[in-house]
């Protein structure tokens, strides 16, 4: 298989592996997109990693594939295309991606479905559609522009131009750089901290979040207000603070 799932101890590494670039072909895309949604109904993941391995993310789209599809196909692959990597931005559990290597065009797009995005301090990151006479077509015009802002999101896409780690950390676009040899590792750091955390609640803020992007702010504080006082009727919030007035801050063990 060109995608895998591996499950250990509680995190969930969705991994790419169609050497050698991890190009974004058809058949890539519909299986990010199962294993997207394996991954969100498995109780035993409580945290999931996007990886393309030690030498690169995604470079992006299959363009020998692409480059046979006409305009009528693409209306029907483009929606499912999205959808793909909307299955990943739609897990209902702390995502982050390890990027290593290049994340360019559609493997950029697939790192800004994370929640958080830790880069090779070698990585180079982009939007190159544009040399090829395109636009982004797997959300990277909008969750580029959410992401880091409009006009910097519109320098990226309107050059095409690629930008190293320490640019993309700069811009937003990464929240923390690594040497390369240690972006799993520390991807998998951070997962671990919050597979001891309270689920419930992680995909409650997760969730709030998202959706507060999404809409305008009255809207947004409904659902966190909803989510807010159903997390009441949960076993991890009486867990929670019953350990703080008990024991102090930061030692609940939640189920």
């Amino acid at each position: 298989m060109t995608v895998h799932l591996e499950v250990s101890e509680g995190i969930g590494t969705v991994r790419l592996d169609r050497p050698p670039m991890n190009a974004l072909n058809v058949a890539v895309q519909d299986r990010i997109k199962e294993l997207a949604e394996e991954a969100g109904r498995r109780d035993d993941v409580r945290a999931v990693i996007l990886y393309g391995g030690e030498k690169v993310f995604a470079a992006g789209a299959d363009i020998k594939e692409m480059r046979d599809m006409d305009h009528a196909a693409m209306v029907v692959r483009s929606r499912a295309l999205q959808e793909s990597f909307t299955a990943v931005a739609r897990i209902p559990k702390p995502v982050v991606a390890a990027v290593t290597g290049y994340a360019l065009g559609g493997g950029c797009e697939l790192a800004l479905c994370a929640d958080y995005r830790i880069a090779a301090d070698d990585a180079k990151l982009g939007q190159p559609e544009i040399l090829l006479g395109l636009i982004p077509g797997a959300g990277g015009t909008q969750r580029l522009s959410r992401l880091i802002g409009p006009s910097r999101a519109k320098d990226l896409i309107f050059t095409g131009r690629q930008v190293g780690a320490d640019e993309a950390l700069a811009l937003g676009l990464v929240d923390r750089v690594v040497p390369a040899a240690e972006v799993y590792e520390a991807a998998r750091a951070w997962a671990a901290r919050l597979v001891r955390g309270p689920a419930l609640a992680l995909r409650a803020a997760k969730e709030s979040v998202d959706a507060g992007l999404e809409t305008d702010i009255e809207t947004g504080l409904a659902v966190e207000r909803t989510w807010f006082a159903g997390l009441f009727a949960t076993e991890d919030r009486e867990r929670g603070m019953r350990s703080f007035v008990e024991e102090g801050p930061g030692r609940a063990k939640f189920v």
